[in-house]
């Protein structure tokens, strides 16, 4: 937060908020308002015009207006809408009143969806707007001027939107006409604090009742401080809207942080090489003393000490045997499909869905294996390359081609590989690999042919370490923005 907005929060009245909800940005708009609507925004005027006397002009103004038949006069209600919200004592020079006395609300008019166009055009060229905004454009208007809109059919009735110029209403959009040069800007934001939509019918399509909500209460500031209210809350709302924006370059800074660390990884840049490790060419002697390694000049610089090398030449790919439907249970042994992975990659834990039975899964263990600890679970359709390092707790299996595995038979770092799968240049060829078709996918063949960078053991360990010891200071600073 800058130095401006914490000296802001300073030297308001900010009642029962933490600073905890203080970076709770939803929270702080709604506070905002909230201390707007009961008069502790802005501090009072005694030489501003009570709102009484507004509240008498905007009567008479209306009395004139029904009698010469331009507005109908509204049935008074018994029954006013619960008042608790503002049992506290008014600032000096406010009133209470209802919606239905400083406003006239009126709901537009019906017209057929065949007529509204999704997008402008010459002939469509007014706003219309429905039960949640704009809907589209339409060829005609039935209202001219600058207007609050509360929505009043569907889930969202009761949202306020601004509707300026030339503009068609429908039967679902309740149109706010103002009196005696009342705020704009003031009536929209108490409009959306009031919470409309507390007041709907309780129906499968919610809808309100401008009867009802003609009732609800209003607190009523002079017409000066609605101009200084709006006004704060605006700048408010705009260094907020700052907050955000840096919030979310933020974000956007920290993805791109860890994904340098992975790229300096992956080059060798990311911890310094040690001259006593064991060149990776020997472990790749001890794996395959045939092996013959890739091309260094083709896939970038590497520390004298790797080698690049295709990732079938250090695992042993493998998918699953086929498990029918049909033999799908609703408790026993974890069944994972892609879909499982993906979750237990991003979150380490999965609601599972599907299982197998006891017996199965041992029939499959004796005859093929299963997965142990070290081995790295790949997704392989749909949201591909998503990885999974098993644990020596894990007791599952998996749907094959949906799911692949690595076996780490070489007791390779699984960490380090399953962090490769991460990396821009890993995730280039998993992308070039599956162009052409419908859903991405990884075969065992593409699998063993994705060529990899590879350390000596010793330093592999290094790079993870120091990967998760960055990683978790971002991720730390990540946490703090979400707060």
């Amino acid at each position: 937060m800058n130095n401006d907005v914490s000296a802001r929060l300073k030297c308001k009245e900010w009642g029962s908020i933490t600073i905890e909800d203080k970076m709770d940005i939803k929270k702080l708009r709604q506070k905002i308002l909230d201390l707007a609507i009961h008069g502790k925004l802005v501090p009072q005027d005694p030489n501003d015009e009570p709102a009484s006397v507004l509240l008498q002009r905007i009567r008479e103004e209306k009395e004139k207006l029904i009698k010469e038949g331009k507005i109908k006069k509204r049935k008074k209600s018994t029954n006013a809408s619960d008042m608790h919200h503002y049992q506290q004592v008014l600032p000096n020079g406010w009133c209470l009143s209802t919606l239905g006395e400083v406003f006239t609300l009126q709901a537009g008019k019906n017209i057929t969806a065949k007529d509204i166009k999704d997008t402008a055009t010459e002939l469509h060229s007014y706003k219309c707007y429905g039960g949640n905004g704009i809907r589209g454009f339409v060829a005609s208007y039935n209202r001219e001027g600058d207007f609050p809109i509360i929505g009043r059919q569907g889930a969202l009735c009761g949202n306020i939107n601004i509707a300026k110029g030339k503009f068609y209403a429908t039967e679902h959009a309740v149109v706010v006409e103002r009196y005696c040069d009342v705020d704009l800007m003031w009536a929209y934001y108490t409009l959306t604090t009031l919470n409309l939509n507390q007041y709907a019918t309780a129906t499968a399509q919610p809808g309100l009742s401008v009867a009802v909500i003609n009732d609800v209460y209003i607190p009523v500031p002079p017409l000066k401080e609605q101009e200084r209210i709006s006004q704060e809350i605006e700048h408010w709302f705009a260094l907020i809207d700052q907050i955000e924006q840096g919030k979310a370059d933020l974000q956007t800074t920290i993805k791109q942080a860890k994904s340098k660390i992975l790229d300096l990884a992956i080059h060798g840049k990311l911890v310094q090489q040690d001259p006593n490790d064991e060149p990776a060419i020997e472990l790749l002697k001890r794996i395959n003393p045939d092996f013959t390694p890739c091309d260094n000049g083709q896939y970038g610089n590497i520390p004298h000490a790797w080698v690049w090398v295709k990732l079938g030449h250090l695992f042993d790919a493998v998918s699953a045997k086929r498990v029918m439907k049909s033999d799908w249970k609703t408790k026993g042994i974890p069944f994972y499909r892609a879909r499982e992975i993906v979750k237990l990659s991003d979150y380490n834990e999965v609601n599972n869905e599907l299982f197998i039975d006891n017996e199965h899964y041992n029939e499959l263990k004796n005859k093929y294996g299963v997965p142990v600890s070290g081995d790295i679970m790949l997704s392989a359709v749909g949201t591909i390359g998503k990885s999974y390092i098993v644990k020596s707790t894990d007791k599952f299996y998996y749907k094959d081609a949906s799911v692949l595995c690595l076996r780490n038979y070489n007791r390779l770092n699984s960490k380090f590989f399953s962090m490769l799968f991460s990396t821009s240049f890993l995730q280039y060829q998993m992308a070039e690999y599956s162009k052409g078709t419908t859903v991405d996918t990884i075969t065992l063949e593409k699998l063993k042919s994705y060529i990899v960078p590879l350390p000596p053991l010793a330093e592999q360990q290094r790079i993870v370490q120091k990967i998760e010891e960055l990683f978790s200071v971002l991720d730390n600073i990540q946490k703090a923005l979400e707060v």
